[in-house]
């Protein structure tokens, strides 16, 4: 199909990152060497893929993963680390576009996610600094509405372990002036993310699983009876294929690149705080987003740093200054970090479709493909992984539901996607700043 490299294809380390500093030990995979044969190649060890992975060997089958990088390399090992339940598109728009009985079917399987998260931390003993709750902060009276007809919404599906909150009760978890109420989720959470898709790689590995890292797709030829993925050193013939690098997936599968777009979030991680002002800032060490278009999102890492994250790049390019850019909203949520300093900054991206809905489906009639998650991977891609091991395994039931959502592409196709987000995302700031 294409013989373009991967995006992340000769990367030896990760990211300069928090989670990077602080990461489980794990091997250093060698790359594949050879032609070699497996019933089921997996192509990215992100969250996607590992879940997938892990869920199939659980099966019994003999499956092996191939990452350009090392594991959890993407946005698996650098994203905000919190567990939030839901899509990036909501219940609502969903029934509006497809019907009431796809957003009834998404609804079933919105807090699904978060359980299977929590559910292999348990079984596989995942040190990964797990933490419960998340909170929606609203700035405006216009974001209070938007909640409470989310959390009446939900509820509606009989979804009723979130509550709402106002200023007083917001403060309690979170010690700024910023906001004027929120929404409490007691199923969300946070986690150290890249520690988890060590974890998961490794309980993949114990049973059986095998992966090879700084290993690119460099031609994927899917239309083959049996679908063959060349690497720089080697080839790997299959019987099944799952495609899941999503946004660094690059142009090895054209059919795929013009799905989706790469787009960057950073964050920074200041200096400890210590017990007693991390204590101070946010008491019950919860995580927060609050729910603007261009979000912030933050919360505490388990040695008390604030890790805070924020910002879009559309096209999936870092920023030059992300410190610069992220300083100002840390200050203004709290005044008391102006001064305190950041020892670590990164950024990654993650993959955008254009209705807000993950994709999932096939390119052929053996190999399957997951990517789209628009900013709610961490639960979204392990939701898609069981469901994709489920397909393989002979139950087509949810797969077909997904497989049968029709995707838009971006206006202006894959010139002017850029641009087309950017004039979207200024409309709706502007929203925001004004509270409509």
């Amino acid at each position: 199909m294409s013989t373009q490299v991967n995006t992340a294809a000769g990367v030896a380390v990760h990211t300069d990152s928090y989670y990077a500093a602080s990461a489980n030990p794990s091997p250093d995979r060698p790359p594949l060497e050879g032609d070699i044969t497996t019933d089921i190649l997996i192509v990215g060890a992100g969250y996607s893929g590992l879940s997938t992975g892990l869920h199939l060997v659980e099966k019994g089958y003999k499956v092996t993963i191939i990452e350009a990088a090392r594991v959890g390399w993407g946005a698996s090992g650098r994203n905000g680390g919190q567990i939030v339940n839901g899509l990036n598109a909501s219940l609502q728009t969903i029934k509006k576009r497809y019907g009431a009985d796809t957003a009834n079917f998404v609804a079933g399987l919105v807090q699904e996610g978060g359980e299977i998260i929590r559910e292999r931390i348990k079984t596989y003993d995942i040190q990964c600094d797990l933490k419960n709750g998340n909170i929606f902060a609203a700035y405006t009276a216009a974001h209070m509405r938007e909640l409470e007809d989310r959390l009446n919404l939900w509820a509606g599906y009989g979804i009723t372990n979130q509550e709402l909150l106002d200023k007083g009760q917001l403060r309690a978890h979170v010690n700024s002036d910023a906001y004027i109420g929120g929404v409490i989720d007691h199923s969300g959470g946070h986690m150290h993310p890249l520690n988890l898709a060590l974890g998961e790689a490794a309980a993949f590995e114990r049973l059986g699983g095998v992966i090879y890292e700084q290993t690119a797709a460099v031609n994927v030829d899917a239309a083959a009876a049996k679908p063959i993925v060349t690497t720089a050193g080697g080839s790997i013939t299959c019987n099944t294929l799952v495609l899941c690098g999503n946004a660094y997936l690059g142009h090895v599968v054209p059919t795929l690149a013009s799905r989706v777009m790469p787009v960057s979030t950073q964050i920074i991680a200041t200096e400890p705080l210590g017990a007693d002002l991390a204590h101070a800032l946010l008491p019950t060490d919860i995580c927060i987003e609050d729910v603007r278009y261009i979000l912030d999102y933050y919360r505490l890492s388990a040695d008390k740093r604030m890790l805070f994250g924020g910002g879009l790049v559309y096209g999936g390019t870092d920023p030059s200054d992300i410190k610069a850019k992220l300083l100002p909203n840390m200050g203004k949520v709290f005044p008391q970090l102006k001064n305190t300093k950041v020892e670590y900054a990164w950024s990654g991206n993650f993959a955008l479709s254009f209705s807000r809905v993950p994709q999932m489906g096939r390119i052929s009639a053996n190999t399957y493909f997951a990517h789209g998650y628009s900013g709610h991977g961490v639960t979204g891609s392990h939701t898609f992984g069981r469901i994709l091991s489920e397909a393989i395994d002979g139950d087509r039931s949810r797969f077909d539901v997904f497989e049968k959502v029709p995707w838009f592409p971006f206006p202006g196709g894959r010139m002017f996607r850029v641009p087309y987000s950017v004039m979207g995302s200024w409309w709706y700031a502007l929203r925001d700043k004004l509270g409509i």
